[in-house]
Protein backbone atom coordinates (compact mmCIF):
# COMPACT_ATOMS: atom_id res chain seq x y z
CA UNK A 1 0.00 0.00 0.00
CA UNK A 2 2.82 2.12 0.12
CA UNK A 3 3.88 4.31 2.84
CA UNK A 4 2.54 7.96 2.50
CA UNK A 5 -1.28 8.73 2.17
CA UNK A 6 -3.10 12.68 1.34
CA UNK A 7 -5.52 13.15 4.64
CA UNK A 8 -7.45 16.35 4.64
CA UNK A 9 -7.18 19.33 7.57
CA UNK A 10 -9.13 22.11 8.27
CA UNK A 11 -6.75 25.04 9.23
CA UNK A 12 -10.33 26.96 10.31
CA UNK A 13 -10.63 30.06 7.51
CA UNK A 14 -13.27 27.71 5.20
CA UNK A 15 -10.99 26.23 3.13
CA UNK A 16 -9.15 22.38 3.22
CA UNK A 17 -5.87 21.74 3.18
CA UNK A 18 -4.80 18.23 1.81
CA UNK A 19 -1.27 17.05 3.04
CA UNK A 20 1.04 13.66 2.32
CA UNK A 21 1.07 11.99 5.21
CA UNK A 22 2.32 8.48 6.97
CA UNK A 23 -0.23 5.19 6.81
CA UNK A 24 -0.43 4.99 10.44
CA UNK A 25 0.87 1.22 12.19
CA UNK A 26 -1.73 -0.02 14.33
CA UNK A 27 -0.29 -1.01 18.05
CA UNK A 28 -2.04 -3.04 20.39
CA UNK A 29 -5.65 -2.60 20.51
CA UNK A 30 -5.83 -0.76 17.11
CA UNK A 31 -6.98 -1.56 14.29
CA UNK A 32 -5.81 0.08 10.80
CA UNK A 33 -8.63 0.48 8.65
CA UNK A 34 -8.93 1.16 4.83
CA UNK A 35 -11.52 4.36 4.92
CA UNK A 36 -14.67 3.37 2.54
CA UNK A 37 -16.96 6.41 2.97
CA UNK A 38 -16.56 9.42 5.45
CA UNK A 39 -19.28 11.93 5.56
CA UNK A 40 -19.48 15.65 6.90
CA UNK A 41 -21.39 16.36 9.83
CA UNK A 42 -22.69 19.89 10.38
CA UNK A 43 -20.17 19.87 13.72
CA UNK A 44 -17.74 20.07 11.30
CA UNK A 45 -18.80 23.34 9.62
CA UNK A 46 -20.11 24.91 12.55
CA UNK A 47 -16.89 24.41 15.11
CA UNK A 48 -13.95 23.57 12.71
CA UNK A 49 -14.15 24.62 8.78
CA UNK A 50 -15.27 28.28 9.38
CA UNK A 51 -13.24 28.71 12.22
CA UNK A 52 -11.67 26.76 15.30
CA UNK A 53 -14.62 27.08 18.09
CA UNK A 54 -13.56 25.11 20.78
CA UNK A 55 -10.26 25.51 23.01
CA UNK A 56 -8.32 22.86 24.84
CA UNK A 57 -9.15 19.27 25.44
CA UNK A 58 -12.02 20.30 23.24
CA UNK A 59 -10.78 22.03 20.12
CA UNK A 60 -9.73 20.79 16.92
CA UNK A 61 -6.37 20.42 17.36
CA UNK A 62 -4.91 20.19 13.42
CA UNK A 63 -5.66 16.56 13.13
CA UNK A 64 -7.09 15.03 9.76
CA UNK A 65 -10.64 15.86 9.49
CA UNK A 66 -14.01 13.43 9.44
CA UNK A 67 -15.39 12.17 12.71
CA UNK A 68 -18.03 9.77 10.90
CA UNK A 69 -15.73 6.85 9.08
CA UNK A 70 -16.41 3.48 7.85
CA UNK A 71 -14.46 1.08 6.25
CA UNK A 72 -12.64 -2.48 6.27
CA UNK A 73 -9.93 -3.49 8.62
CA UNK A 74 -6.83 -4.19 6.46
CA UNK A 75 -4.20 -4.66 9.61
CA UNK A 76 -4.76 -5.29 13.34
CA UNK A 77 -2.46 -5.01 16.36
CA UNK A 78 -1.85 -7.33 18.95
CA UNK A 79 -4.30 -8.05 21.32
CA UNK A 80 -7.34 -8.11 19.16
CA UNK A 81 -10.35 -9.70 21.30
CA UNK A 82 -13.61 -9.17 18.76
CA UNK A 83 -12.63 -7.83 15.07
CA UNK A 84 -10.05 -9.63 12.70
CA UNK A 85 -8.56 -8.57 9.39
CA UNK A 86 -11.60 -8.16 6.31
CA UNK A 87 -14.34 -6.96 8.93
CA UNK A 88 -16.55 -4.48 7.62
CA UNK A 89 -17.00 -1.68 11.08
CA UNK A 90 -17.93 2.04 11.86
CA UNK A 91 -15.73 4.13 14.49
CA UNK A 92 -17.56 5.32 17.31
CA UNK A 93 -16.46 8.80 16.46
CA UNK A 94 -15.04 9.53 20.65
CA UNK A 95 -12.32 7.23 22.25
CA UNK A 96 -13.20 7.88 26.11
CA UNK A 97 -10.93 6.70 29.10
CA UNK A 98 -12.85 3.81 29.56
CA UNK A 99 -13.35 4.20 33.54
CA UNK A 100 -15.88 6.74 34.14
CA UNK A 101 -19.71 6.80 34.38
CA UNK A 102 -19.92 7.80 31.21
CA UNK A 103 -17.33 5.87 29.15
CA UNK A 104 -18.42 2.88 31.89
CA UNK A 105 -22.50 2.99 29.98
CA UNK A 106 -21.17 3.33 26.73
CA UNK A 107 -21.29 7.07 26.39
CA UNK A 108 -17.94 8.13 25.74
CA UNK A 109 -19.14 11.48 24.04
CA UNK A 110 -19.62 12.19 27.70
CA UNK A 111 -16.26 11.71 29.10
CA UNK A 112 -14.67 14.48 30.58
CA UNK A 113 -11.34 13.23 31.40
CA UNK A 114 -8.07 14.71 30.00
CA UNK A 115 -7.66 10.97 27.94
CA UNK A 116 -10.96 11.66 26.35
CA UNK A 117 -10.39 12.16 22.23
CA UNK A 118 -12.68 12.71 19.22
CA UNK A 119 -11.79 11.56 16.03
CA UNK A 120 -11.30 13.85 13.44
CA UNK A 121 -11.00 16.22 16.44
CA UNK A 122 -7.99 15.36 18.74
CA UNK A 123 -7.13 11.86 17.24
CA UNK A 124 -6.78 11.96 13.26
CA UNK A 125 -9.86 11.07 11.65
CA UNK A 126 -11.49 9.46 8.46
CA UNK A 127 -10.61 11.92 5.71
CA UNK A 128 -7.70 9.92 4.09
CA UNK A 129 -7.40 6.68 2.74
CA UNK A 130 -6.63 4.99 6.18
CA UNK A 131 -7.60 5.47 9.45
CA UNK A 132 -6.18 4.26 12.63
CA UNK A 133 -8.92 3.31 15.36
CA UNK A 134 -8.88 1.36 18.74
CA UNK A 135 -10.84 -1.66 18.76
CA UNK A 136 -12.91 -0.52 21.58
CA UNK A 137 -14.60 1.96 19.65
CA UNK A 138 -15.70 -0.12 16.72
CA UNK A 139 -19.07 -1.32 15.75
CA UNK A 140 -19.90 -3.89 12.90
CA UNK A 141 -21.58 -3.14 10.13
CA UNK A 142 -24.01 -5.79 8.85
CA UNK A 143 -23.90 -6.63 5.79
CA UNK A 144 -27.02 -5.75 4.42
CA UNK A 145 -25.24 -1.85 4.62
CA UNK A 146 -23.17 -0.27 2.66
CA UNK A 147 -20.51 1.88 3.99
CA UNK A 148 -21.67 4.96 3.40
CA UNK A 149 -24.63 3.89 5.39
CA UNK A 150 -22.32 3.27 8.16
CA UNK A 151 -20.63 6.21 8.02
CA UNK A 152 -23.51 8.26 9.00
CA UNK A 153 -24.64 5.70 11.38
CA UNK A 154 -21.77 6.95 13.13
CA UNK A 155 -22.75 10.27 14.37
CA UNK A 156 -25.95 11.74 12.60
CA UNK A 157 -28.50 9.09 12.94
CA UNK A 158 -27.19 7.76 15.94
CA UNK A 159 -27.83 11.18 17.43
CA UNK A 160 -31.47 11.31 16.36
CA UNK A 161 -32.16 7.68 17.52
CA UNK A 162 -30.94 8.57 20.98
CA UNK A 163 -33.12 11.39 21.04
CA UNK A 164 -36.33 9.74 19.60
CA UNK A 165 -35.60 6.82 21.92
CA UNK A 166 -35.62 9.73 24.74
CA UNK A 167 -38.55 10.87 23.97
CA UNK A 168 -40.46 7.72 22.60
CA UNK A 169 -41.83 7.43 19.19
CA UNK A 170 -45.42 4.99 18.74
CA UNK A 171 -48.10 4.95 16.51
CA UNK A 172 -49.94 7.17 18.38
CA UNK A 173 -47.39 10.09 17.12
CA UNK A 174 -47.73 13.03 15.18
CA UNK A 175 -44.18 14.40 15.00
CA UNK A 176 -42.92 17.93 14.38
CA UNK A 177 -39.09 18.08 13.00
CA UNK A 178 -38.12 21.63 13.17
CA UNK A 179 -34.46 21.62 10.72
CA UNK A 180 -34.35 19.74 7.89
CA UNK A 181 -30.99 19.31 7.49
CA UNK A 182 -28.98 16.12 7.36
CA UNK A 183 -30.03 15.50 11.09
CA UNK A 184 -33.60 16.44 10.80
CA UNK A 185 -34.11 14.87 7.51
CA UNK A 186 -32.23 11.10 9.11
CA UNK A 187 -35.09 12.10 12.42
CA UNK A 188 -38.04 11.96 9.66
CA UNK A 189 -36.66 8.33 8.20
CA UNK A 190 -36.26 7.15 12.02
CA UNK A 191 -39.82 8.41 13.30
CA UNK A 192 -41.42 6.87 10.00
CA UNK A 193 -39.88 3.78 11.12
CA UNK A 194 -40.48 3.62 14.33
CA UNK A 195 -44.26 4.31 14.49
CA UNK A 196 -45.36 7.99 13.68
CA UNK A 197 -48.67 8.64 11.65
CA UNK A 198 -47.99 12.00 10.71
CA UNK A 199 -44.52 13.61 10.05
CA UNK A 200 -44.27 17.01 9.75
CA UNK A 201 -41.10 19.06 8.46
CA UNK A 202 -40.27 22.98 8.74
CA UNK A 203 -37.02 24.71 7.64
CA UNK A 204 -35.53 28.40 6.59
CA UNK A 205 -34.33 26.92 3.30
CA UNK A 206 -36.54 26.26 0.31
CA UNK A 207 -33.86 23.73 -0.91
CA UNK A 208 -34.06 21.68 2.11
CA UNK A 209 -37.63 21.74 2.68
CA UNK A 210 -37.86 20.13 -1.11
CA UNK A 211 -35.78 16.95 -0.20
CA UNK A 212 -37.86 16.21 2.86
CA UNK A 213 -40.35 16.28 -0.15
CA UNK A 214 -38.66 14.31 -3.27
CA UNK A 215 -37.63 11.86 -0.58
CA UNK A 216 -41.53 11.52 0.91
CA UNK A 217 -39.89 11.98 4.10
CA UNK A 218 -42.89 13.73 5.30
CA UNK A 219 -46.37 14.55 4.97
CA UNK A 220 -46.13 18.19 5.08
CA UNK A 221 -43.66 20.44 5.21
CA UNK A 222 -43.13 24.28 5.71
CA UNK A 223 -41.05 27.12 4.89
CA UNK A 224 -40.95 28.57 8.16
CA UNK A 225 -42.62 31.78 8.48
CA UNK A 226 -44.84 33.59 10.78
CA UNK A 227 -47.71 31.46 10.64
CA UNK A 228 -46.16 28.28 10.67
CA UNK A 229 -47.37 27.12 14.62
CA UNK A 230 -50.50 27.94 13.28
CA UNK A 231 -50.14 25.72 10.28
CA UNK A 232 -48.72 22.91 12.84
CA UNK A 233 -51.88 23.64 14.91
CA UNK A 234 -54.56 23.06 11.80
CA UNK A 235 -52.79 19.65 10.85
CA UNK A 236 -53.58 18.44 14.45
CA UNK A 237 -56.62 19.95 15.37
CA UNK A 238 -55.75 22.62 17.42
CA UNK A 239 -54.05 20.72 20.00
CA UNK A 240 -50.15 20.09 18.55
CA UNK A 241 -48.26 17.34 18.03
CA UNK A 242 -47.53 14.49 20.73
CA UNK A 243 -43.61 14.71 19.56
CA UNK A 244 -41.29 17.42 18.75
CA UNK A 245 -37.63 17.49 17.72
CA UNK A 246 -35.53 20.98 16.93
CA UNK A 247 -32.58 19.73 14.76
CA UNK A 248 -32.01 23.52 14.00
CA UNK A 249 -30.25 24.96 16.68
CA UNK A 250 -32.09 28.21 16.97
CA UNK A 251 -33.55 29.79 19.03
CA UNK A 252 -37.36 30.25 16.76
CA UNK A 253 -36.85 26.67 15.95
CA UNK A 254 -36.89 26.20 19.43
CA UNK A 255 -40.05 28.17 20.53
CA UNK A 256 -41.98 26.46 17.51
CA UNK A 257 -40.97 22.64 18.86
CA UNK A 258 -42.10 23.82 22.22
CA UNK A 259 -45.53 26.10 21.13
CA UNK A 260 -46.22 23.17 18.40
CA UNK A 261 -46.42 20.45 21.02
CA UNK A 262 -49.89 19.15 22.71
CA UNK A 263 -50.14 18.79 26.37
CA UNK A 264 -48.30 16.07 28.35
CA UNK A 265 -45.86 15.94 25.23
CA UNK A 266 -42.24 15.74 24.62
CA UNK A 267 -39.63 17.85 22.72
CA UNK A 268 -35.67 16.53 22.12
CA UNK A 269 -32.99 19.24 21.42
CA UNK A 270 -30.50 17.60 19.90
CA UNK A 271 -29.24 20.85 17.59
CA UNK A 272 -26.51 22.06 18.42
CA UNK A 273 -25.35 26.42 19.06
CA UNK A 274 -27.63 28.92 19.39
CA UNK A 275 -30.07 30.16 22.84
CA UNK A 276 -33.48 29.41 23.64
CA UNK A 277 -35.93 31.49 25.00
CA UNK A 278 -39.60 30.82 26.34
CA UNK A 279 -42.00 31.72 29.52
CA UNK A 280 -41.55 28.22 31.35
CA UNK A 281 -45.58 28.46 32.63
CA UNK A 282 -47.40 29.13 29.66
CA UNK A 283 -45.14 27.18 27.34
CA UNK A 284 -43.87 24.12 29.56
CA UNK A 285 -45.20 24.11 33.76
CA UNK A 286 -48.80 24.71 32.71
CA UNK A 287 -48.83 22.01 29.50
CA UNK A 288 -47.03 19.35 31.47
CA UNK A 289 -44.55 19.30 29.06
CA UNK A 290 -40.84 17.63 28.68
CA UNK A 291 -37.95 18.74 27.23
CA UNK A 292 -35.00 16.83 27.10
CA UNK A 293 -31.62 17.24 25.66
CA UNK A 294 -29.90 14.61 23.95
CA UNK A 295 -26.26 14.49 22.51
CA UNK A 296 -24.94 11.80 20.25
CA UNK A 297 -25.70 8.28 21.59
CA UNK A 298 -23.80 5.70 23.09
CA UNK A 299 -21.71 2.92 21.55
CA UNK A 300 -24.59 -0.13 22.18
CA UNK A 301 -27.19 1.80 21.23
CA UNK A 302 -25.02 2.66 17.51
CA UNK A 303 -24.77 -1.14 17.26
CA UNK A 304 -28.71 -1.88 18.22
CA UNK A 305 -29.19 1.06 15.74
CA UNK A 306 -27.46 -1.02 12.88
CA UNK A 307 -29.66 -4.11 13.53
CA UNK A 308 -32.93 -2.13 13.47
CA UNK A 309 -31.46 -0.62 9.96
CA UNK A 310 -31.43 -3.96 8.62
CA UNK A 311 -34.82 -4.74 10.04
CA UNK A 312 -36.92 -1.82 9.08
CA UNK A 313 -34.80 -1.84 5.02
CA UNK A 314 -33.42 1.95 5.77
CA UNK A 315 -30.61 3.04 4.22
CA UNK A 316 -29.14 6.16 5.45
CA UNK A 317 -27.33 6.41 2.30
CA UNK A 318 -30.70 7.56 0.66
CA UNK A 319 -30.06 10.99 2.42
CA UNK A 320 -26.34 11.64 0.49
CA UNK A 321 -27.15 14.13 -2.76
CA UNK A 322 -23.57 14.59 -3.15
CA UNK A 323 -20.35 11.78 -3.60
CA UNK A 324 -16.94 13.17 -3.93
CA UNK A 325 -13.59 11.84 -3.98
CA UNK A 326 -10.89 12.44 -1.45
CA UNK A 327 -9.26 15.05 -4.73
CA UNK A 328 -12.40 16.94 -4.46
CA UNK A 329 -12.73 17.27 -0.68
CA UNK A 330 -12.43 21.45 -0.68
CA UNK A 331 -15.76 20.78 -3.07
CA UNK A 332 -17.16 18.96 -0.47
CA UNK A 333 -16.81 20.70 2.35
CA UNK A 334 -17.90 23.90 0.20
CA UNK A 335 -21.16 22.93 -0.71
CA UNK A 336 -21.66 21.25 2.84
CA UNK A 337 -21.01 25.12 4.34
CA UNK A 338 -23.72 26.04 2.09
CA UNK A 339 -26.66 24.51 3.87
CA UNK A 340 -28.50 23.84 0.66
CA UNK A 341 -27.87 20.49 0.31
CA UNK A 342 -28.93 16.75 2.18
CA UNK A 343 -25.66 14.46 3.27
CA UNK A 344 -22.00 15.33 1.44
CA UNK A 345 -19.92 12.23 1.43
CA UNK A 346 -16.36 11.47 1.16
CA UNK A 347 -15.91 8.09 -1.07
CA UNK A 348 -13.34 5.62 -1.71
CA UNK A 349 -13.20 2.47 -3.52
CA UNK A 350 -16.77 0.55 -4.48
CA UNK A 351 -18.32 3.57 -2.56
CA UNK A 352 -17.44 5.98 -5.72
CA UNK A 353 -20.48 5.46 -7.87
Amino acid sequence: MGNLMKAAYLPGNSTVVLKEVEIPEPGYGQVLIRTKASTICGSDIRAIYHEHLGKGPEGYQNKIAGHEPAGQIVKCGPGMRRFKEGDRVIVYHISGCDLCVDCRMGYMISCTSPLRAAYGWQRDGGMAPYILADEKDLVPLPDELTYTDGAQIACGFGTVYEGLEKIGISGNDAVLVVGLGPVGLATLMLAKAMGAQKLIGVDVVKERCEIALDKKLADHVFISGPDTLEKVLALTGGHGVERAVDSSGHTSGRQLAIRATRKWGRIAFVGEGGTCEFNPSPDIIHDQKTIYGSWVTSIWKMEELTEKLVRWGIHPEDLVTHRFTLDNVAEAYRLMAEGKCGKVAVVFDEEIK
